[in-house]
């Protein structure tokens, strides 16, 4: 494997999405940067992206704290230029408007919106002085629309998406280009697979249609292209989905 002189950041880098993300850029010779809560549980992760010849460096990090996020990414940049920032913190939580507490509704917004201001304010600082970068955010159905139950979730995922907006803006002058991901489906992890054997029986898990959820793989292949795009051609905002979600 070719080595890049460049570092991929990941914050959110859960066992399923954030760790794909983190294996295809690693894949491609990036040193990668990955952050979560609770960092020791990112020992398979290492592991498995040292085996395949790539470079991964595990940080315990709480998203929300600003000092937490300003030494995350200026470590990360300090192994080699911070080349790609990609947030992808979740947050997502299911109450009825009268049970969402002050404490949840606060608590999802510091994950999905403030957590993703910090990344991308200190990715941009980091970037800026090189007039080269990518900032990523991994947005939801609830970043377009709220639904029953998701009062806290998708006005976090709102303000997220107008974070990112702002921030493509003015910085895509700059060279930066930024990006926001509207992943509109369940993904195929193990926390949907059992409210699927919840709500729909065993059954219904044992015959599920490969199509209906997203492979988390899929994902980290979606913002690859996302940063082999040419200049000229920069997305801003994609939304995907596998062929039995309905839109």
């Amino acid at each position: 494997m070719e080595h890049r002189k460049a570092t991929a950041a990941v914050i959110g880098a859960g066992d399923y999405i954030g760790g794909a993300i983190a294996k295809r850029f690693a894949a491609e010779g990036f040193q990668v940067f990955a952050g979560r809560r609770n960092g020791e549980k990112l020992a398979p992760l290492v592991a498995e992206v040292a085996a395949a010849g790539g470079r991964l460096v595990a940080r315990s990090l709480d998203a929300r704290k600003e000092d937490e996020i300003i030494a995350f990414l200026r470590d990360a940049d300090a192994q080699a230029p911070l080349e790609v920032c990609i947030f992808n913190v979740g947050a997502n939580v299911n109450f009825p408007l009268v049970e969402t507490t002050d404490r949840v509704f606060r608590k999802v917004w510091e994950m999905a919106c403030y957590a993703g201001f910090l990344a991308g304010r200190e990715a941009a600082r980091l970037m800026l002085p090189r007039r080269r970068g990518a900032i990523f955010f991994t947005g939801a159905t609830a970043s377009m629309r709220g639904g029953v139950g998701y009062a806290a979730f998708a006005s976090a995922k709102f303000g997220l998406r107008a974070v990112a907006q702002s921030a493509a803006r003015e910085l895509g002058p700059a060279n930066i280009h930024v990006a926001h991901l509207i992943i509109d489906a369940g993904v195929n992890t193990a926390w949907v697979r059992e409210r699927i054997r919840d709500r729909e029986g065993a059954g219904a898990l044992a015959n599920l249609d490969p199509a209906r959820l997203m492979n988390p793989a899929s994902v980290a292949e979606a913002y690859w292209q996302l940063y082999n795009q040419p200049a000229d051609a920069w997305t801003f905002e994609q939304e995907i989905r596998p062929p039995q979600e309905k839109w």
